[in-house]
């Protein structure tokens, strides 16, 4: 039986899709029971963060589950900016209090992200660097399914309820990378508006950039059909942007347009703003889970992961750190000025969504720079790379990492040398 492509054509003309189901709304994470109770498991462990687990929220969830039979755990260990170290403290307390039949996710990216992984390790076995992505990883399959993994997110930010993909620091090598493959994707993202009302100003604004990001990068990704034709065993969770990425894209940055200076500046009284933004945060992990992210998300990684002192407001003082939000949206102006030629119309468009209203520029290329400098100055985002430690002189350390994200890279609209990277990590150690 023929594995290959039989069709002759040489370009692509297939784009996928994918997405868990979906229970969006106020409450909704009292329902956890219920839902989790309908694929007939019978221990689960829920994941958290300190922060989180101080609120009580996954205690509640546990209880919920206890509710319908289920016998739950909560592990409070998630380490906020996960790395291949907190991965494996996560994984070992898995298989030492283990067998689950299940899994649960309260909490930002971190703790989704982490329980993604203990589902793969603990439902596939092997080491963590074996499905870490190339070339820091060797990239393999699961060998099997996962089991149900309800995400429950606690932040609108990462998107990572709607995702095939977690992303980890790797401590040796100070660069952030992530494993990347369908079966990774929740089971059922349980999307709650009320469990973001504590969020400090500094963490809406960060994760908020995240959503942002995801946004406009996929947008921009370059189109599916621009590449050469795959064979099937070929295809990858990110496959350019597409007709239907597309659409959930441009929904996510209405909604951000509309409500994410309020949920910055009055979130804590603004259900409504909450409620888009965690829309919103859904709506790009759609987009971009499918069609992929690029420089600024490249660029991110090292920038979060060689940080040195800073250690942003809002946040855990204990180590140094650049939220992922914020590490990803310095550089992403001056991305964008380098991705314009690639697709004029669809950049101006991007930018249309993102700041309505605004007066059309006299050199196009500035348009959707200036709409997110605009806002970034607005809810507080620091000034560039220099705003969290990094100089002119730091550059040449910062491009190595930059240029191993080549699963990121090859979304890109244009081709990405070292040099135009190394041009636009100079030209945003400060952008306004």
């Amino acid at each position: 039986m023929s594995t290959g492509d039989d069709s002759g054509l040489t370009e692509e003309t297939v784009f996928t899709w994918g997405a868990p189901p979906l229970k969006f709304g106020a409450g909704a994470s009292d329902e956890i029971g219920h839902d989790m109770a309908q694929y007939g498991v019978r221990r689960v462990l829920v994941l958290t963060d300190p922060g989180v687990g101080a609120l009580g929220v996954p205690q509640r969830v546990a209880g919920n589950l206890g509710r319908y039979g289920i016998e739950a755990r909560v592990f409070d260990g998630v380490h906020v900016e996960p790395s291949d170290a907190s991965f494996a403290a996560a994984v070992e307390y898995a298989q030492e209090h283990g067998p689950w039949d299940g899994f649960v996710a309260v909490g930002g990216g971190s703790a989704i992200d982490t329980a993604k992984a203990v589902n793969l390790l603990t439902s596939c076995g092997g080491e963590l660097m074996d499905y870490v992505n190339k070339p820091i990883g060797r990239a393999e399959v699961p060998s099997q399914g996962l089991k149900p993994l309800v995400a429950v997110p606690t932040t609108a930010g990462t998107g990572a309820e709607s995702t095939a993909m977690c992303v980890l620091d790797i401590l040796s090598m100070k660069v952030k990378t992530g494993i990347s493959h369908w079966r990774l994707r929740p089971a059922l993202a349980v999307v709650d508006p009320l469990l973001t009302m504590t969020l400090p100003p500094e963490v809406t604004a960060s994760a908020g950039m995240d959503i942002v990001c995801h946004a406009l990068e996929s947008y921009t990704a370059g189109w599916y059909a621009d590449s050469a034709r795959r064979r099937p065993e070929e295809r990858v969770t990110y496959c350019g942007s597409n007709p239907v990425s597309d659409l959930w894209c441009e929904k996510a940055l209405s909604l951000i347009a509309k409500s994410f200076r309020r949920a910055v500046h009055s979130g804590a009284e603004d259900v409504d703003a909450r409620t888009d933004m965690l829309m919103a945060a859904t709506f790009a992990g759609m987009g971009f889970g499918n069609s992929g992210v690029h420089i600024p998300h490249a660029n991110g990684y090292p920038i979060a992961g060689m940080v040195k002192e800073y250690r942003p407001s809002g946040y855990p003082q204990d180590e140094p750190m650049v939220p992922h939000g914020q590490s990803v949206s310095l550089t992403a102006p001056e991305a964008f000025r380098f991705c314009f030629p690639s697709a004029p119309e669809r950049h101006l468009r991007a930018a249309e969504l993102l700041a309505p209203g605004m007066e059309r520029l006299p050199d196009p290329a500035e348009q959707l720079p200036r709409a997110l400098v605009g806002l970034m100055s607005d809810i507080g985002i620091p000034n560039g790379i220099g705003a969290v430690g990094y100089g002119e002189s730091d550059v040449p350390g910062l491009v190595p990492g930059t240029m191993k994200q080549q699963r990121l890279l090859a979304t890109c609209p244009r081709p990405v040398r070292e040099e135009d990277i190394e041009r636009i990590l100079l030209s945003s150690v400060q952008n306004w």
